[in-house]
């Protein structure tokens, strides 16, 4: 069995979409040769507990936990905010002057992220640790960067085959235009960014569009693993309750709320009484004052229900049980490349699933693929309604599965094994 080092800020019980893809590589990694040993924070920063996340980490996965001091504790009691609260949308979002002055102060000063100062500790703590406990190779995993960072300096110290994980993006993803930079905190970025390409043996990317992105950056191959789904999560029996379940699990974003659709949906309920008795818009996660907001406005008051943040268990019998899944991208042009991790757990649920977004983008191909759905644009109300209606017609007449196709090659056991077919090309180089 060979081993892994993987650097990681989000590890269970922190719950949230950027813990699963490694837990879920934990899980299936042993089956093709590689054992994980995990590398995380004692003390991270959740914005989510969620117990249920490990249960899928195998008992003898050695996890490492080690201190990091960071600075959003001192925002909070700035801010008078409670624990888990987001700290501060890096949006186009409407701010307060605090709020602004934040958001430069995290922007300018911790570069490449708030975890800057954990990568010299956690360096010469892995120095050690490797030198009595050898691994074949080290992935970093980011956001936050930092631990990319931290591997960087360990492959150089060490000369151990690393692997840069990432999860999104770094100077391209959406939020970089809304940091407040200045020229010399943006061109720091862009050289560590460089580094890590240039540094590694290999990059991953999780969408088609950002492989391309970043291999136009590096001469470093850069290699595509998708995140996925796991088919032990979606063993349930799905919750009939005779209601038209419009539902959204996870973060539920303000610069990603669909008003077009609330629109639709109050001019349906307002000409059809059973339209209005039967349909129930579910939100199960973490959802931003606005969007609630706007559903209300739109007269759809009696047709929310707000579950506030659920663990993953709990999220996909929501979403099993659902009769529309809508999944509705930021209103950002860097979205063009994104492939929401929930897009593929949607597609395991085998539910109708409403993408709003670029028509044009990374998971619109998707959809268009398995045939899962409809992507529609973000005001494309002739195309929301008519999708809204064949979903109310199904509903009607009783019918349950999309048929989607394909979606086989997302699994989390067929992502495993690109990521060990990775490792062993890298350690045999």
């Amino acid at each position: 069995m060979k081993r892994v080092l993987v650097i990681t800020y989000y590890w269970p019980p922190s719950g949230g979409s950027g813990v699963q893809r490694w837990v879920k590589f934990s899980k299936y990694l042993p089956a093709e040769g590689w054992q994980c040993v995990i590398y995380t924070p004692e003390n991270p920063e959740a914005p989510s507990v969620d117990l249920t996340l490990g249960k899928d980490v195998p008992q003898d996965v050695e996890v490492i936990r080690r201190p990091i001091h960071e600075i959003y504790g001192f925002y909070r009691k700035l801010a008078g905010k409670s624990s888990g609260s987001q700290v501060n949308p890096i949006n186009h979002q409407k701010k307060s002057l605090f709020q602004k002055l934040a958001m430069a102060a995290r922007g300018n000063l911790f570069i490449p992220d708030p975890r800057a100062g954990w990568v010299k500790p956690s360096v010469r703590f892995l120095c050690d640790y490797l030198r009595e406990h050898p691994v074949d190779a080290v992935v970093s995993t980011g956001p936050p960067h930092s631990m990319h960072l931290i591997a960087m300096e360990l492959a150089r110290r060490t000369g151990v085959k690393w692997v840069a994980d990432f999860r999104d993006p770094w100077t391209r993803m959406f939020y970089f235009k809304h940091m407040s930079l200045s020229t010399f905190a943006r061109k720091k970025h862009e050289r560590l960014e460089r580094r890590v390409l240039d540094s590694c043996d290999r990059v991953v990317a999780v969408s088609p569009t950002v492989r391309d992105e970043f291999s136009g950056m590096t001469s470093t191959p850069v290699e595509l693993i998708t995140n996925g789904y796991d088919p032990e999560d979606y063993l349930v029996e799905r919750r009939e309750d005779g209601f038209f379940n419009l539902t959204h699990t996870g973060l539920f974003a303000s610069d990603g709320n669909p008003l077009t659709l609330w629109k639709i949906l109050a001019d349906r309920c307002a000409a059809d009484p059973l339209f209005a008795s039967k349909l129930r818009i579910r939100l199960c996660g973490k959802t931003d004052r606005e969007i609630c907001d706007s559903v209300r406005e739109a007269g759809l008051e009696k047709m929310l229900v707000d579950r506030g943040y659920v663990d993953h268990n709990e999220a996909v019998l929501e979403q099993v049980s659902a009769s529309v899944l809508l999944l509705p991208l930021r209103m950002e042009p860097e979205y063009r490349a994104t492939l929401p991790g929930k897009l593929f757990e949607y597609l395991a649920a085998d539910r109708p699933v409403l993408g709003i977004g670029q028509t044009d983008g990374a998971m619109a191909s998707v959809m268009e693929e398995t045939g899962a759905g409809a992507m529609c644009g973000w005001g494309d109300a002739a195309a929301m309604d008519a999708f809204i209606d064949s979903c109310w017609k199904r509903f009607l007449g009783g019918e349950a599965g999309t048929g989607a196709k394909g979606i086989g090659k997302y699994s989390r056991k067929a992502t495993a094994a690109a990521m060990a077919a990775l490792l062993d090309k890298v350690t045999e180089e």
